[in-house]
């Protein structure tokens, strides 16, 4: 339940171990919260991020979570939901893939998808129902500025993202005005261990630049973050270009 002031003091996290979800736990516990959960595959990883939240003065529980098994998706949040409220549910879980192997392997393609989408629509919908029943609370799902317009050179993890993005909005406006906020944060490239290795790029962010802009866009209950913001305006041009000059360009 909020405090007095309004603020958050519950957090579960789907994809526990997610650079930016955890970067984003920290600035929250820094401010009122002071449950938090981490749901992910079980790891030294996973423990090791539970314990620097509590070192930091949360009470943090894990729970096995795994974003590619959507049957366990319900039970395992309810379970988080029963145990007390959540103010804030973090949907941060997704993995980049390997286009151009991808692009040759139909299986491993499909897989980036489960993950990806069909987990974020399972465990999405998932965390919408608890919330809903519990009569308050914030779903932010981290969605990418990849899912705004497929590119050749990332058309499988945009295609993904895109669905994602599509779905997250339509559950916000379907629970708008039941006291349930959803919020779609739409990032650019962020240098984490995900995008290590690859080439930098203009308007290039960090985990905590990120983090910053989803406590703020849930203080003000925005329905959209953009990180940074000027990719509002970068992918509203870049949308609109003819497809004949869009192919030809190396993004």
């Amino acid at each position: 339940m909020k405090d007095a002031l309004g603020a958050p003091q519950s957090l579960l996290v789907l994809g526990g171990t997610s650079e930016i979800a955890l970067t984003t736990a920290r600035a929250m516990v820094a401010e009122r919260v002071r449950r938090v959960v981490l749901a992910g595959r079980p790891s030294a990883g996973l423990e090791a991020a539970a314990d620097d939240l509590r070192g930091r003065g949360a009470t943090v529980e894990v729970v096995a979570f795994d974003a590619a098994e959507p049957d366990d998706h319900e039970k395992t949040i309810d379970e988080v939901f029963a145990a007390g409220d959540i103010d804030v549910v973090l949907l941060a879980f997704g993995v980049l893939g390997d286009q151009d192997a991808d692009a040759k392997d139909p299986a491993a393609a499909a897989r980036v998808a489960q993950v990806n989408y069909v987990g974020g629509v399972s465990a999405g919908l998932a965390a919408a129902n608890a919330l809903s029943r519990q009569g308050h609370g914030a779903l932010a799902v981290i969605s990418s500025v990849a899912g705004e317009r497929a590119r050749k050179s990332n058309f499988i993890y945009g295609s993904t993202k895109a669905g994602l993005d599509a779905f997250a909005q339509g559950l916000g406006d379907k629970l708008h005005g039941t006291g349930v906020h959803v919020m779609v944060v739409r990032p650019g490239f962020v240098r984490t261990k995900m995008t290590e290795g690859l080439p930098d790029v203009p308007l290039a962010t960090t985990p905590e630049v990120v983090a910053e802009a989803i406590v703020k866009g849930l203080r003000r209950k925005s329905p959209v973050v953009w990180v940074p913001g000027q990719f509002r305006f970068v992918m509203s041009a870049l949308r609109h270009v003819p497809r004949p000059i869009f192919r030809k360009l190396n993004i």
